[in-house]
């Protein structure tokens, strides 16, 4: 996907006011743990002995018992310049009112995780060696093996992510969560692309599970900058916003 310029000077002023406080955020929390040498992989890696391709970071992966919000670190792609992703999930306890899976009868060639342990995937972001972000993407229902949900369902989850506790990382855990609201727009972007990706491949692919086709893994993704985007927030709030700070 390629960005317009400033695609961001058509949203309101209350989503552009959240969105330029996730991204102070963002560079509080960076800040506190380059002080420290630190970054958010490392948190993730740290005391979990030597760096397997595919494995979970932490090993249990990262859960809120009262948000139902849940993610991990791995390595797998081999993208260029990139070290890992974060996955991130929403469990069915966690969903809006009238969330359900899609289609409602699974029509697919393998289960789906049901009742309490139903879960969607929102969306990944890549990590570069130095522990910054350099990326966001979607992926196909079989990559995480989680429940699939329409994108309207999924984008109504987003501001539902949230980890309130200090495992692995008080600072990793809510990078992450302003991670997400820092680029909401780019990531309803990328889910709706998401599924007209998976529509696409279904007609062209019409004897395959679109949902289990192996040939399908990336379904939308995005090159991005945590400084360039905050630089975006602020020109489309305009000078009197910067005055103002």
């Amino acid at each position: 996907m390629k960005q317009d310029k400033n695609p961001l000077a058509t949203l309101d002023r209350s989503q552009l006011e959240a969105m330029r406080a996730a991204g102070a955020e963002v560079l509080e929390y960076r800040r506190v743990l380059l002080k420290g040498g630190l970054n958010v992989v490392g948190e993730m890696l740290r005391g979990q002995g030597a760096f397997v391709e595919y494995d979970h970071y932490p090993a249990d992966d990262v859960f809120d018992a009262e948000t139902h919000a849940q993610y991990y670190y791995h390595a797998h792609r081999g993208s260029e310049g990139e070290h890992g992703h974060f996955h991130t999930f929403l469990r069915a306890a966690g969903m809006p009112p009238g969330t359900e899976p899609w289609p409602a009868d699974n029509p697919g060639t393998e289960p789906w995780p049901a009742g309490e342990e139903a879960l969607s995937h929102l969306v990944a972001i890549s990590m570069d060696a130095y522990g910054e972000p350099i990326g966001l993407f979607t992926v196909n229902r079989w990559v995480t093996g989680d429940t699939w949900y329409a994108a309207a369902d999924v984008i109504r989850m987003l501001e539902r992510f949230d980890i309130d506790h200090a495992h692995p990382s008080w600072p990793a855990n809510r990078w992450l969560g302003a991670m997400l609201r820092l680029y909401r727009p780019q990531i309803e972007a990328l889910i709706l692309a998401r599924d007209a990706a998976v529509a696409a491949w279904a007609r062209s692919h019409p004897q395959q599970d679109v949902f289990e086709d192996r040939a399908l893994e990336i379904t939308s993704q995005l090159a991005i900058s945590v400084e360039e985007q905050i630089a975006a927030v602020e020109a489309a709030l305009g000078p009197s916003a910067r005055k103002g700070a």
